[in-house]
Parts: structure tokens; sequence; C-alpha cells
């Protein structure tokens, strides 16, 4: 594989050309919610644990 053909592929990977790389059942607002959810638990977690303190 010489060192054009690789630059050409990556290329091609990176304009999107091999499909986008979306899913279909990936709901951004679901993804970013549980993301928002699990940021609550663990500080509810962490600041549980330095009262303490």
């Amino acid at each position: 594989m010489s060192l054009t053909s690789t630059a050409h592929q990556l290329a091609t990977l990176a304009s999107g050309g091999e499909g986008g790389g979306n899913h279909e059942s990936l709901n951004p607002y679901f993804v970013g919610a549980g993301a928002f959810v699990a940021l609550m638990l663990l500080l509810f977690i962490t600041i549980s644990f330095n009262r303490d303190r």
C-alpha cells in the first residue's frame, strides 16, 4: 500500500463517503439526557461522600 493510496482512502473516509457514521437508532436527545442523568448521579454520589468533611 503506497502513501498516495492511503491518503486517498483517508480523504474519502473523512469526507463521509463511507456512510456518514450516524446510526438510525441513536437519538441525540436520548444520548444527551442519558449522559446528563449519569453525570448528575455521579455528582450526587460525590456530594454524599463529602458531607462528613
